[in-house]
C-alpha cells in the first residue's frame, strides 16, 4: 500500500472550489518507517471538510454558516447526515473558522440551506459510498449486495454488519467517487423530521459562547467612543479624566474613534464616558429627518433612472378606465440584535487570531488582512454563536476592525465591547423610502399598467429595489423607476433586505386595487395568480386555516398578503383590533408556506414565526429619526420592541413539497406589515401609507 502525506490546510484549499461547489480529498497520515516503531493509532476518516468518522464509530460534521437563532447548526448537518446515512444520535456538530474549503461562507440571504443542499448532499452519499465499497472488500462480496443503514454498513444476505469505525481505515484508501448516488426524498430517514436543535442544551445551560462569552488569557475590555454625527471625526481629546477611572489602562485613539482599554468592561465603559472628546462634525450634521423626507419628495418630482420597463406604461395609464395613486413612506430601521456588537482579537508574531459573531468569517479574515497587513492565510476567524444577526453581521463589519486595528496598537487580546447605544447610534440602518405608485385597472378591475418611483438613500441599489422589480403577478405594462438621495445615513441590509418594505409598499397598494375594483382582497389576488399553482396553494391554504369570508370576533377585522422570496411562497393573514386610544393590535396571524423540501420542520416553522415577531415590531413601533445628522434613538426605550404580551397567536402551516429548498429566514417577514395594515384599512377604512403604524388617532 502507498502512503502519502497530506496537509489538511493544503488539501482543503487546493480542493475547494469557487462558490459553494463541494470537494473531496484524500486524506492520509503519515508514515516513516524509521521513527515508527509500533502502530499509530488509527486516524479518523476525513473524506471532505464536513466528515470526520473516527474509529470508535463517532461522526462529527462540520458546519460553515453562522449559527444566528436561525437553526442551521442543526439543518445543514441534518442534510450529510442523511446521504451519510449516520446514526444522528451519534453526531457532534462542530462550527468551522473562516476556510475557503467550505465556499463561502457568508450567511445572508436565506441562502444557507438553499445553496448547501446539493452540495452537502453530495458530502455524505460520497463518504457513504466509500464505507459501503470498503465493507465490500472487507467480506470480499458484491459492492451492491450491501447497503449503510444508521452507522453500519450491512450485508444484506447474511445480516452481517459493520460499523463506520471498523470501516474508517480501510474507506480512506478508495478512490472518492466524483458523482455519488443521492436518495429519493420518499427514503429520507433524518429530513422532513421534526428534530430538536443541537445548540439547545448549551444555549439552556448556558454553556454556549457567543461573542461576549469569549475569554482569552491575558485579555483586556474596550469600548470605543464614536462621532455622534455619522462620518464625523475626532478633532482634539483629553484622556485624563478617562485615565482617572479605577481599571482603565490605556486610551487609545484609532480610526473609528477613541478607545478606552481596561481590565474590566464596567471600567471601560465608565472610562469612554468620562473622556474630554471635541468632535469635527463634518457635512452631515446638516441632516435631520424632516429634511431628508422632503428632498425625498422632491426627488421623486422627477423621472428616475429606469430599473425595469416593460410595455407602454405611460399610455395605458391614459387608457385606464380607472387610475388609482399613492405615496408610501418606510422609514431608517435599526437592526437592535439582542446581543450588541462586539469582537476579540489577538494580533501578534505575525498573525492574528479573532473570535467574532460574524455572518460574514471570510469577510472578517480579508477586512483583518487590510488592517494588519498581514496576508489573509495569517489570519484565523473563530465563529461564535450570534445574538441575532438580521444582516447587521455581515457585511460592514466595522465591529471586526475596530478590535483588530486596536489589538494591533496594543499587541494584547482585547475584546471590544459596544453598549445598547453605539449599537443603535453607531450602526448601518435598513434605507428610508419614498415611493410613488400609479396604476390602472381596465373596466373589470385587473390592473393593467403599473408604475413605480421608489426614492431612497445614494448607494442602496440591490437593497431598495429588490422585490419591486419583478411582482408576482402578472402585467402587461409595467415601470419601476429608482432615484437617490445622499443623505449621508450609513446603510446596509436588514432582514428581509429591499422586501422588508417593498411587500409592505406592493401588496398594500394591490389591496387598494382590490377595494378601487369592489373585489374581495382575497378573491382579488388569486384571479391575478391564477396561473402560479404555488402561489394560489398558499393563498388559499391560509385564507382557509384563517377562516376567511367567515365573520371575524367581534371588534376585529381580517387583511390579507401573498409573497413570493426567492422559491418561497407565501400567504399571510393578520386578524387586528384597533382600541379607543388608536393603539393597534395584532391578535392572530395565520401564515402559509411553500419552501419546498422540509430539511427540518420544526426550524423552518421557528424561522417564520420569528420573521412575523420581527416584522411585526418593525411595522408597529419601528422608527430611525435622524437629528442634525444624529440618530435621535438610543435604546428600547425609544426603539421599542414588541412585548410578549403583545406577540398574537401564530399559526404556520407548511405545505409539503419535494421541490428543491427555499430560504425562509427572511421569506416570513414582508407579508406582515401589509396584512395587518389591510386588516386596519378593512376595520377603520383608515390606509396606512407610511410606517410605523403607531396610534390611529
Amino acid at each position: 500500500m502507498s502512503h502519502a502525506t497530506v496537509n489538511r490546510r493544503e488539501f482543503l484549499k487546493t480542493g475547494a472550489a469557487a462558490g459553494a461547489t463541494l470537494v473531496i480529498g484524500l486524506y492520509l497520515p503519515a508514515f516513516d518507517p524509521r521513527t515508527s516503531h509500533a502502530p499509530a493509532a488509527p486516524e479518523p476518516f476525513k473524506p471532505n471538510a464536513w466528515i470526520e468518522i473516527r474509529p470508535d464509530g463517532a461522526v462529527t460534521i462540520w458546519t460553515g454558516r453562522s449559527e444566528m437563532g436561525q437553526g442551521v447548526r442543526t439543518a445543514m448537518p441534518m442534510i450529510v447526515a442523511e446521504e451519510l446515512e449516520a446514526d444522528w444520535t451519534r453526531v457532534r456538530v462542530a462550527q468551522a473558522d473562516a476556510d475557503p474549503a467550505y465556499g463561502d461562507q457568508f450567511t445572508v440571504g436565506s441562502r444557507s440551506v438553499r445553496s448547501g443542499f446539493e452540495p452537502l448532499r453530495k458530502a455524505g452519499a460520497a463518504a457513504r459510498e466509500m464505507l459501503i465499497g470498503a465493507a465490500a472488500l472487507t467480506w470480499n462480496v458484491p459492492r451492491e449486495a450491501c447497503r449503510a443503514r444508521s452507522g453500519f454498513v450491512e450485508h444484506v444476505p447474511t445480516g452481517r454488519r459493520l460499523g463506520y469505525g471498523d470501516l474508517a481505515a480501510r474507506a480512506a484508501t478508495l478512490p472518492v467517487p466524483a458523482d455519488p448516488p443521492l436518495k429519493q426524498p420518499s427514503e429520507f430517514r433524518i429530513l422532513g423530521h421534526r428534530t430538536p436543535r443541537v445548540d439547545t442544551p448549551d444555549k439552556v445551560s448556558g454553556a454556549a459562547i457567543f461573542g461576549l462569552d469569549v475569554r482569552v488569557p491575558g485579555m483586556v475590555y474596550a469600548a470605543v467612543a464614536r462621532c455622534p454625527v455619522f462620518g464625523g471625526r475626532v478633532r482634539t481629546f483629553d484622556p485624563r479624566s478617562a485615565l482617572a477611572v479605577p481599571g482603565v489602562q490605556r486610551v487609545v485613539q484609532i480610526s473609528s474613534g477613541v478607545a478606552v482599554v481596561a481590565d474590566r468592561t464596567w471600567a471601560a465603559f465608565q472610562g469612554k464616558k468620562a473622556l474630554k472628546i471635541e468632535w469635527d462634525e463634518g457635512a452631515t450634521a446638516r441632516w435631520s429627518s424632516d429634511g431628508i423626507w422632503s428632498a425625498f419628495a422632491a426627488a421623486a418630482a422627477r423621472s428616475g433612472e429606469v430599473v425595469r420597463a416593460v410595455g407602454d406604461v405611460d399610455a395605458n395609464l391614459k387608457a385606464a378606465a380607472r387610475v388609482v395613486e399613492a405615496v408610501y413612506q418606510a422609514p431608517y430601521l435599526a437592526h437592535a440584535c439582542m446581543e450588541p456588537m462586539n469582537c476579540t482579537a489577538h494580533v501578534r508574531d505575525g498573525r492574528c487570531e479573532i473570535w467574532a459573531p460574524t455572518q460574514s468569517p471570510q469577510g472578517v479574515q480579508r477586512a483583518a488582512a487590510r488592517v494588519t497587513g498581514l496576508p489573509v492565510e495569517a489570519t484565523t476567524v473563530h465563529v461564535t454563536y450570534l445574538g441575532g444577526g438580521f444582516g447587521r453581521r455581515g457585511g460592514p463589519v466595522d465591529y471586526a476592525t475596530e478590535a483588530v486595528e486596536l489589538a494591533q496598537k496594543i499587541e494584547v487580546p482585547v475584546q471590544v465591547v459596544w453598549t445598547r447605544e453605539d449599537d443603535i447610534q453607531n450602526a448601518v440602518y435598513r434605507p428610508a423610502t419614498y415611493n410613488v405608485l400609479r396604476a390602472g385597472l381596465d373596466p373589470s378591475g385587473a390592473p393593467v399598467a403599473w408604475s413605480h418611483r421608489l426614492v431612497g438613500p445614494e448607494g442602496g441599489s440591490f437593497l431598495l429595489t429588490r422585490g419591486a422589480d419583478e411582482l408576482i403577478y402578472p402585467l402587461p405594462h409595467f415601470r419601476l423607476e429608482r432615484a437617490t438621495v445622499d443623505a449621508r445615513v450609513p446603510i446596509g441590509p436588514w432582514r428581509g433586505v429591499g422586501p422588508s418594505q417593498n411587500g409592505w409598499v406592493v401588496e398594500s397598494f394591490v389591496d387598494e386595487l382590490a377595494h378601487a375594483a369592489g373585489k374581495d382582497p382575497y378573491a382579488y389576488r388569486r384571479e391575478l395568480v391564477a396561473g402560479q399553482p404555488r402561489l394560489r396553494g398558499v393563498l388559499d391554504l391560509a385564507a382557509e386555516r384563517a377562516g376567511w369570508g367567515s365573520a371575524p370576533p367581534a371588534g376585529r377585522s381580517r387583511g390579507i398578503a401573498l409573497w413570493q422570496f426567492g422559491e418561497t411562497f407565501l400567504a399571510q393573514v393578520a386578524e387586528v383590533s384597533v382600541g379607543s386610544d388608536g393603539m393597534v393590535r395584532v391578535h392572530r396571524v395565520v401564515c402559509a408556506a411553500d419552501c419546498g423540501i422540509l430539511v427540518n420542520p420544526d426550524t423552518v416553522e421557528a424561522q417564520l414565526q420569528s420573521a412575523i415577531v420581527y416584522g411585526l415590531t418593525a411595522a408597529l413601533y419601528g422608527e430611525i429619526t435622524i437629528e442634525r445628522g444624529r440618530v435621535a434613538q438610543s435604546n428600547f426605550s425609544d426603539y421599542r420592541m414588541l412585548g410578549l404580551a403583545e406577540t398574537p397567536e401564530i399559526e404556520v402551516h407548511l405545505v409539503q413539497s419535494e421541490a428543491a429548498p427555499g430560504g425562509v429566514g427572511e421569506a416570513g417577514l414582508p407579508p406582515i406589515a401589509p396584512a395587518v395594515c389591510n386588516a386596519v384599512f378593512a376595520g377603520t377604512g383608515k390606509r396606512i401609507r407610511r410606517l410605523p403604524i403607531g396610534r390611529l388617532v
